[in-house]
């Protein structure tokens, strides 16, 4: 099977040349896409979600020996989450490439998050298709690169290390209150206001809930530390 220039072209920002480009091309097809004569990516994101993990869980044992689970587990869901897969599938512009169903094309499909991240699963899984856990394991790790190196210690989601601050004081847990929402219904920007039984309160925007949710405790966080 040839590959289309654009897939060429992504195979040379992935840094892997398939032997079976079938491979490929089942992952970047999405659900939207499907047909009798065409399968999706779904099942190759389930595998690729556990080939990723077992990298990561390997990587990060080797560069700390001596730390314990507990710093352990946060840096692993930190480099495994949705957040960083989308983030290196657009570093290697994989939006462009997948192939959708118009539905999705209308809807700003190349750009959301959830779905690039499913899809950089699946490219991962089908490098391991065709080239075997020691070729996606290099793959992974280049293409992650620095992320892992530079891992926080304490990589827990900002949220959840707000709650924890405003437990330890014996304060309700936060409350998150959506201040405002614009943009179109498929790329809305929300504003969130992130709230402590104290009074103290920050604000933040981002294209997703979650996001703006995250950035807000991450403000207000930085805020009661300070």
């Amino acid at each position: 099977m040839k590959l289309s220039a654009d897939l060429a072209a992504f195979q040379t920002r992935l840094g892997h040349i398939f032997a079976k480009p079938d491979y490929l091309v089942r992952a970047v097809t999405h659900s939207s896409m499907t047909s009798a004569h065409r399968d999706d990516n779904q099942r190759l994101e389930f595998l690729g979600d556990r080939v990723l993990g077992l990298v990561m869980a390997e990587a990060l044992l080797q560069a700390d020996p001596n730390a314990p689970e507990g710093l352990l587990a946060p840096r692993y869901n930190a480099l495994v989450r949705r957040e960083a897969c989308a983030d290196v599938a657009r570093q290697i512009d994989l939006g462009a490439v997948l192939k959708l169903g118009r539905s999705e094309m209308k809807s700003g499909g190349r750009r959301k998050e959830a779905l690039l991240a499913d899809a950089m699963e699946a490219v991962i899984a089908a490098i391991y298709q065709d080239g075997g856990y020691d070729i996606a394991r290099k793959a992974i790790l280049r293409l992650w690169g620095d992320r892992i190196g530079n891992v926080a210690d304490d990589a827990r989601d900002p949220k959840t290390a707000l709650q924890e601050w405003a437990q330890a004081r014996g304060e309700q847990p936060p409350a998150y209150v959506e201040i405002a929402r614009e943009g179109p219904d498929h790329q809305p920007v929300f504003t969130i206001e992130a709230r402590l039984e104290s009074g103290q309160c920050e604000q933040a925007t981002a294209g997703s809930k979650r996001h703006a949710e995250q950035a807000a405790a991450k403000a207000l966080l930085e805020k009661v530390n300070s």
